[in-house]
């Protein structure tokens, strides 16, 4: 299993916090062999959560021409029709995934194309079930043209999730492939991708667990086919 490198620093803080929680059980008179085995349950109960939460498994991309897979692991809980006002500025279909603090947190391109990074912008923190939190939480955006339609992907900060993160570099347009890693929402978040109306056929249905890069959740409508 591999692991994303920014666990370092919260495994430093779990070691920490073991430490911290042995001088206190001393200054509280627990006997040092309770005190040490106290902090060390701690520590490894906080190490090993974080090497779960910071996971980065590989994913079997399906290389089918015209797929859309999920950009984020966790549960599909929304499909709504929206207009989005700043940046497809038109009719939409927005798909929304929820993340547990038990989902794998890497986020992957859902089409290939050419990906730009639209900025970070700060907001509310609204619980991500909250609908206001697509429009007024913190967030990412980043755009993706690719062959057959356009996909816009909010990574949304919830009260946990404190952090949301595009590895790409931010300052130019890059070529991507579906599959390909991009970012990282930490603790807990929502990612909601938004398709122009017509041009995706919807295979996935509400409720389900989606595996980011891998599982497909819809299908790229030829543009013959697509209602005028």
């Amino acid at each position: 299993m591999k692991f994303r490198p920014e666990v370092k620093p919260f495994l430093l803080g779990s070691v920490a916090a073991g430490a911290v929680l042995y001088l206190l059980l001393r200054l509280l008179g627990i006997s040092s062999g309770g005190a040490l085995t106290g902090g060390v349950i701690l520590a490894a109960a906080g190490v090993g959560y974080m090497l779960f939460f910071f996971r980065d498994p590989d994913m079997e991309t399906p290389r089918e021409p015209g797929l859309v897979v999920a950009a984020a692991s966790g549960k599909l809980a929304k499909i709504t029709e929206v207009y989005e006002k700043d940046y497809l500025k038109r009719d939409t279909v927005r798909i929304s995934i929820f993340l547990s603090l038990f989902d794998v947190h890497v986020n992957r391109f859902p089409i290939g194309g050419y990906s730009t990074f639209l900025g970070y912008f700060p907001g509310k923190r609204f619980f991500t079930f909250d609908e206001k939190s697509s429009d007024f939480n913190q967030h990412n955006a980043v755009l993706v043209r690719g062959e057959g339609t356009t996909c816009l992907i909010r990574q949304i900060v919830g009260p946990v999730c404190r952090r949301v993160v595009y590895w790409l570099r931010p300052d130019k347009m890059e070529v991507v492939q579906r599959g390909e890693k991009f970012g990282m929402m930490k603790f807990g978040s929502r990612l909601d991708m938004y398709f122009p109306k017509g041009d995706i056929e919807i295979i996935a249905s509400l409720g389900d667990q989606v595996t980011a890069g891998e599982t497909v959740i819809a299908r790229i409508i030829p543009e013959e086919k697509r209602a005028q």
